[in-house]
């Protein structure tokens, strides 16, 4: 799990977030054991920014990745910062229910996991389809 706490930390660092100045860095392990990262980046045009986690969602894809198994995600100060509801809901395009949602301080410190069926009870996915 530390390296997927020091991948969303060091994504953070490179979050684009001028307006609210709330950074956040997250990072998902796929099928394979590979570790992919993402910030955010906020708009001038604010319904145009995106969060970190679909930044994450991309390069897994991109990486070859099919399957998220693990999220690791911090935001600012020691503050617990989840996933926010869209957020959920892209994760729950690619895990299974019982995958792991690592929340963190800012200095990588573990505030509290959750499985994606805890943060997302009773979901929606192509099973329904």
């Amino acid at each position: 799990m530390r390296d997927l706490i020091e991948a969303a930390k060091a994504a953070r660092a490179r979050a684009h977030a001028p307006y609210s100045k709330f950074l956040v860095g997250a990072a998902m392990r796929d099928e394979q054991g590979r570790v992919f990262a993402g910030c955010n980046i906020e708009n001038a045009s604010y319904p145009q920014g995106w969060c970190a986690e679909p930044s994450a969602i991309s390069a897994l894809i991109m990486g070859g990745g099919m399957r998220i198994t693990e999220v690791a995600v911090m935001g600012n100060g020691d503050e617990l910062c989840t996933p926010c509801g869209g957020c959920r809901q892209k994760i729950r395009e690619f895990a299974r229910g019982d995958a792991k949602i690592h929340c963190c301080t800012e200095d990588g410190e573990l505030i509290r996991s959750f499985t994606l069926d805890e943060l997302l009870p009773y979901s929606f996915g192509r099973e329904n389809l």
